[in-house]
Order: C-alpha cells, then structure tokens, then sequence
C-alpha cells in the first residue's frame, strides 16, 4: 500500500539551539518543508534581528542536499512593542508571535503575566493581521492542572477574541473537547494537534509506573477528550492542522527530578500520523491535515513536492545524539507501521 501526499508542514516546532540543531534540524527536514519554529530560548526571541539569527543558525545545520524553510515566531513579552510588530509583518521570515502565559511550560518564566501589559502590540496584531499563537492554560497552582486549558478559555481568551475580534490566532496543541468546541465557535481561528495527543491519554503516563517521556505540557488528558482530538483531525475541518510540538530533552532532563515537558516527534512524526488516521478510516484526509490547512490559514502556497509513505513496518530508534547527550524518541523501540520512502 502506498500514500503520495503534498509535502506537509509543520506548525508548531521546538528546535532547540546550539549543537542540538545538528539533531533537530534534519530530522524535521527529512519530512517537513516549513515549520513554525518556536521562540522559547534562553534568552527569549523577542526581536526581529534575534528571530533572523536565529533562522540563520537554523539554516546553517541543515545538511546539503535537504530543503527547509524555517518560519519564525517572537515570544510575546511587554517589551514587544507596536513598532517591533509592525517590524515584524515587514519580514518575509516572521509568521507570528507566541504567546505564553508566564511559567506555563519549558522557558516560559519571560512570558506573560497580565494581558493589559501587551495589549498595545495585540492591537496592533490585531489590525496588521499577524498571526497570535496560544499557549492556552492558566498557570493558576490553585488550578487543577486537567482543567488549566478549559479555564484560560473561559477567563482569558473568550474576553480577548470579544476585545479583539480582528485577531488572528493559532490555539496550539489543543488537548481538550473545551479548545475543539471553542474553536468551531470562531471560524477566524486555527488549531494545531499533536500527534502525541492523538495517541495517548493521561493513564498511560502511569502504565507499570510513571513515564516521563509521556510527560508534556498542556499534560495529557482523559480518553474522552483524546477521542475528540481524534474526531476533530480526522474529520477535514479546515480549522485544525499538524502540529507536532515536538520538543526534545536531553534524556538524563526527563528521566531525574526535573522531569521536563515534551515528547520528540519529528523524526516519526507523519509516519505515526498516518497510523492514526487510518485507524480511524480516515488516511483520504490526512493530506488536508498535514499539508492543505496549515498553509491555507497562514495564507501561504500550498507545497509543490509530495512526499510517500509505503505500508511497512520499522522500529523506532530508542534514542539518538542531542548535543552531547541523547534524545528518546517517542515509542521508541516500538514498531511503526508506515514508512516514509
């Protein structure tokens, strides 16, 4: 059995920075031809010139031979004025700007406390038409972590899109029916899933005792809404698309007290999107999913080359080098039953 789809892209991505990028950067190439890259470094990418570096590094651990065309996002701080939005829609490499809600995941402590002290630079995004892209949980302690996603929607970006109804915005990595419902309820917004999210919920973080390369943040969720996830990207709506949120660790980072949040996707990551949606008889419309959607929202062609997959099983590698560790793969040492050709 055989699958040619458009090349796709992918819409959320952690590429990390310094040598990891000799890992990461390859592994995403070998299948995507743009990514949304993600601007959570120490320190944060708040500026154009430090985005353009950025990209610059990013290109420069790219092996010869492959394509990529990295996109680049700003992290949203107060410091990101109007004119550093207005610089950014002038860039022919900047696709959006990234909120994250203070503490909320990995190198987030920059992120944002209070809308009020960046609503300056939303309004400004709000009337140039560049993109806003949602880290969507509350990071209120006294907050059930399972319920910080359903709750930012309610207390946070209801009164925003109300506030700011011109606004463009990606919700990403969406992990509940609440973020699918709240969507559908605004067609101007767009969703990324994960393909983490479409496999596991919450109880197989325990399965014989804690896995912490099942840990990520938003944290996975009941089967119930993992089962809506599946619905909602199998079903050709164009408001959701891929995106991997892959995002590597060191291993000796995961398995220890720290615990860091992320799975690594990219180097299987259409691979075991397909098993997911022909699980559910829905391989026709993985193409729209991975390939059509992203790009249609972000205004954006459409990819030219396709890509293949065969029906043939292969084990995922445990691990790989990441600087000067390793990385786990997620279902590492697992069997895998496309192939990328």
């Amino acid at each position: 059995m055989e699958l040619t789809l458009t090349r796709p892209d992918d819409w959320h991505l952690h590429l990390r920075d310094g040598t990891a990028l000799l890992t990461t950067v390859p592994d995403t190439a070998r299948t995507f031809h743009r990514a949304i890259v993600m601007p959570n470094l120490k320190p944060p990418v708040t500026t154009v010139e430090a985005a353009l570096a950025y990209r610059k590094r990013i290109l420069g651990a790219l092996p010869s031979g492959m394509s990529f065309d990295p996109l680049m996002t700003l992290f949203l701080t107060p410091e990101v004025s109007p004119s550093t939005i207005q610089k950014a829609v002038a860039s022919a490499h900047i696709q959006g700007v990234k909120l994250y809600p203070r503490g909320a995941t990995t190198n987030s402590d920059a992120g944002v406390a209070d809308l009020h002290g960046v609503m300056a630079a939303l309004e400004t995004m709000a009337e140039t038409g560049l993109p806003l892209l949602i880290h969507g949980e509350v990071t209120d302690r006294s907050v059930d972590i399972f319920d910080r996603e359903a709750v930012f929607l309610d207390k946070i970006l209801a009164p925003l899109m109300e506030r700011l109804p011109t606004l463009r915005v990606v919700l990403e990595h969406i992990t509940t029916k609440d973020s699918i419902d709240f969507v559908k309820a605004h067609p101007e917004m767009g969703a990324t899933i994960t393909v983490h999210h479409l496999i596991y919920e919450r109880n197989d973080m325990f399965v014989g005792g804690i896995r912490p390369h099942l840990y990520c943040l938003p944290i996975l969720k009941r089967s119930s809404h993992r089962d809506a996830l599946l619905q909602a990207a199998t079903s050709g709506d164009s408001q959701f698309f891929l995106g991997t949120d892959s995002a590597p660790h060191a291993i000796s980072e995961k398995e220890s007290d720290c615990g860091c949040a992320g799975c690594y996707t990219a180097p299987f990551a259409l691979e075991l999107y397909a098993e997911v949606f022909e699980a559910q008889n829905k391989l026709e419309r993985l193409e729209a999913f991975a390939s059509h959607n992203g790009p249609d929202f972000y205004g954006l062609p459409r990819n030219i080359e396709t890509v293949t997959l065969i029906k043939k099983e292969s084990t995922i590698p445990f691990a790989k080098a990441f600087g000067e560790s390793e990385v786990h793969l997620l279902r590492g040492r697992e069997p895998v039953t496309w192939s990328l050709v």
